[in-house]
């Protein structure tokens, strides 16, 4: 998976005071995990969360976001959010947040 060495900072600044997040290059591109799950990632021209599927709708109603479909089969709980959508510090924050609501439920790996 390729991915926006910009979007990849910027996501980098907004996750760094955050509490048990670990980068890993996955994919060829980068993802961040929190206890061992995964959180959220960045491609070319987009983010990745995975919000769980009880969060799914929420998230697909908002702007500029759409299911996660890499195999033509849409992975449950995982959304694309394109990065134009997400132009201000405030908006990658709740991203990152409605994410971590999911994730954080989760047992540590």
């Amino acid at each position: 998976m390729p991915y926006d060495p910009h979007l990849a900072d910027r996501m980098r600044a907004a996750l760094h005071a955050r509490a048990g997040i670990v980068e890993k290059k996955m994919f060829g591109g980068y993802c961040w995990m929190l206890r061992g799950h995964m959180l959220c990632g960045v491609e070319v021209g987009r983010y990745m969360f995975r919000v769980g599927a009880a969060q799914e709708a929420d998230a697909l109603s908002r702007p500029g976001a759409r299911p996660m479909d890499i195999t033509g089969k849409p992975m449950k709980g995982f959304v694309w959010v394109d990065a134009s959508a997400v132009t201000a510090g405030a908006a990658l924050e709740g991203w990152i947040d409605l994410a971590a609501r999911y994730v954080g439920g989760l047992a540590p790996k």
